[in-house]
């Protein structure tokens, strides 16, 4: 566990002291709590060198930087790790938009897991944003960059976001809190193991209310049940089932100009709604076939369904009155996503060439579809009219990956290894005579990495390897015609140095991503509607210190500098990529005293642009559906505390935004405002 709950920290203590390793658990690493052995339904390991062996950027937030932080959604956690924008639409971010390292945090180029798991709706097909793990279910935040998360794939450009999801302790755990905007939210975290500690079983419940910041109120369920047992000395079983809903009066609709200008707080879409549901089951299973050889397999399943009921505008009435002028005309765009598949991981320790060597090998098996209606409503008051639209998508996919690391001496290690993605795609329209269009690509992507122990307060890593992001249905397939793409695929490039000296703890890499093919609209070939184009590149440097000031007292920061982020060729070339800020910035500074502790926060973001014009100026009316302009940069203060009245008694409070910031958080159809400044309060009850 680190000794601050930041980032800073979390990169570099935790880089010699916690692990991840894909998929399997070594038992004897186990935490304990309660007594009860933890089944393997968890992807990370703990063995105190697995991130110090890692040949890329490696951040971890564990339970105890979640209490302190006090998000109200995973991307308010992860906007304190070095690396990553954030464009959030509200506080709650149903709606899930990262960007990492100069990547547009508009577009799906990093790969979001859970407990190992993908979690994004259509990896391949499209529509990857529809769901964002609840932070109420997260217990860990895995942050992988570089070289590291070439295991994973797809969608691995910029890197690799693995929530971890709670696993109760024996015992029941109550919280709750409330806050402005009619905030309220309870909690319950219940689990047991049997007399001899090899069977456990848990669930955590979660049920939030809110009016929302600017009236877009939300009511959400979510509830995760999980169990597992050893089955003898040498395999383990365990079992997550998850149902996630969420009705929130949400919209893509923001403010116009002149009443962002006025300081309006009204929602602008107030008939909007965004309604959204997940069901969930993974099932593990790790056997140690001998000291040396181990296999861990997981099988999931998931449903999810988002339906979208949006009011049409009256575009120079909206004009005319500077403000959003609906007409009573009412559309669903509702869309449902299945997902089953099969990730099963081989790690073997051997000698070859004389050396200490571990190997991995995985293969991993997948299908997702997706049913898309366009409903017209006849009947607004019960969301009921023609289907107009109606699509279905599906994609397979199937990869293999090997990776060798090699320990050339105490202090040296090289990692080199290989995935190759194969996948094919396919659209059906149901209301244009069935008719179909496919396609399919493989990819080949070969990375090395190494680790080097310069001094044992320092250790050098960096790496080179291939990352791609396929092109979704809906562009691979435009216009049921195979648009003949190639995958959009980057070249990736990084070196670090971490370590730990006493009470000061630092990490600094560097980075550069180039894309040889961005997928651009537009194409010579007048029978196809999409192009291989686009190259950009991306590179910059990341830094995160950390030092125990004692008598309490630590402070730490991270900073994100990211100069280069541009197109290199069309007809932006030399323009810098939207949502990516040249500066992102951290600071922290935590007291610790007996039973209380507190925390002050400040969170940095440049200025960026909204679209790849660059244009300068926001949109002042209502016409056209593409939202640009220069977002101004803005600092925001938190300040979080929490007291343990007994031992059984927590009380806990924040206060966001203390200066109470107008900011810009993104551009739509609108301006998204961050939320004004916000108080909470809460308490956590242990039986």
């Amino acid at each position: 566990m680190s000794r601050m709950p930041f980032p800073a920290r979390s990169a570099v203590a935790l880089a010699v002291a916690v692990a991840l390793s894909p998929l399997s658990v070594q038992a004897a690493d186990r935490a304990q709590k309660s007594g009860s052995w933890i089944p393997v339904i968890e992807v990370i390991g703990r063995a105190e060198d697995s991130v110090a062996r890692q040949t890329g950027t490696v951040i971890i937030l564990d339970r105890e930087d979640i209490e302190v932080f006090q998000p109200l959604s995973t991307e308010d956690a992860l906007r304190r790790v070095p690396g990553i924008n954030a464009k959030t639409e509200e506080e709650t971010a149903i709606v899930s938009n990262i960007g990492i390292r100069g990547l547009s945090a508009a577009e799906a180029k990093s790969l979001i897991l859970e407990d190992g798991v993908p979690v994004a709706p259509g990896l391949f097909i499209g529509n990857d944003r529809y769901f964002n793990p609840r932070i109420q279910r997260v217990e860990r935040i895995e942050v992988l960059k570089g070289s590291a998360s070439l295991r994973y794939g797809p969608s691995t450009i910029g890197g690799v976001v693995n929530f971890l999801t709670k696993t109760p302790d024996d015992g029941v755990l109550l919280s709750g809190r409330v806050g402005s905007f009619s905030t309220r939210e309870v909690m319950l975290e219940a689990g047991g193991s049997n007399p001899s500690g090899d069977a456990f079983a848990g669930v955590v419940a979660t049920h939030a209310r809110s009016d929302g910041f600017m009236d877009r109120g939300y009511d959400m369920v979510d509830v995760m049940a999980k169990a597992g047992t050893s089955i003898g000395e040498r395999q383990s079983v365990g079992f997550k089932a998850s149902y996630y809903e969420n009705d929130a009066n949400i919209s893509y609709r923001g403010l116009l100009l002149g009443e962002y200008l006025a300081g309006s707080t009204r929602n602008p879409a107030p008939d909007d709604f965004y309604l959204t549901d997940r069901k969930a089951i993974d099932l593990n299973h790790r056997v140690d076939l001998s000291d040396r050889l181990s296999l861990s397999s997981v099988v999931y399943w998931s449903e999810t369904s988002r339906d979208y009921w949006r009011y049409d505008v009256d575009t120079a009435a909206s004009n005319a009155a500077g403000r959003w002028v609906y007409t009573d005309t009412l559309t669903g765009n509702n869309r449902s996503f299945e997902r089953y598949g099969l990730d099963t991981r081989l790690r073997l320790d051997h000698g070859l060439f004389g050396r200490a060597n571990q190997a991995e090998f995985g293969v991993r098996a997948f299908r997702e579809e997706s049913d898309d209606r366009r409903i017209r409503a006849t009947r607004a008051q019960d969301r009921t009219g023609v289907n107009d639209r109606h699509r279905a998508d599906s994609a397979n996919s199937l990869a293999f990956y090997a990776q060798n690391r090699i320990a050339v001496d105490d202090r040296f290690a090289l990692t080199p290894g290989l995935r190759i993605e194969t996948y094919e795609q396919k659209r059906l329209v149901l209301t244009n005579n069935n008719a179909t269009a496919r396609t399919s690509n493989t990819e080949f992507l070969p990375g090395i990495g190494a680790t080097w122990w310069v001094t044992p307060a320092a250790q050098l890593y960096g790496g080179a390897y291939r990352a791609f992001a396929p092109a979704s249905n809906g562009v691979a397939l435009d216009g049921l015609t195979d648009q003949q793409l190639d995958a959009e695929r980057s070249t990736n490039l990084e070196l670090g140095i971490r370590g730990q000296q006493g009470q000061f703890g630092y990490e600094l890499a560097a980075f550069r991503m180039d894309f040889s093919n961005q997928v651009v609209t537009g194409n010579s070939d007048p029978n196809l509607s999409q192009s291989n184009a686009g190259e950009t590149l991306h590179q910059g440097a990341e830094l995160a210190l950390d030092y125990q000031l004692g008598a309490g007292l630590s402070v730490s920061g991270n900073l994100t500098w990211v100069p280069t982020s541009r197109f290199e060729t069309g007809e932006n070339r030399g323009n810098r990529i939207p949502y990516s800020p040249k500066l992102l910035g951290n600071l922290a500074l935590d007291y610790s005293n007996g039973a209380f502790r507190g925390a002050l926060l400040a969170h940095y973001r440049g200025e960026q642009f909204g679209d790849e014009s660059n244009r300068r100026d926001l949109p002042g009316n209502a016409a056209g559906g593409i939202w640009g302009g220069l977002m101004p940069s803005y600092t925001v203060f938190d300040a979080t505390a929490q007291y343990r009245l007994s031992e059984a008694i927590t009380l806990f409070g924040a206060v966001k935004n203390l200066t109470d910031r107008r900011y810009i958080t993104g551009l739509r159809q609108g301006i998204y405002v961050g939320p004004e400044r916000s108080f909470e309060l809460g308490l956590r009850y242990r039986l």
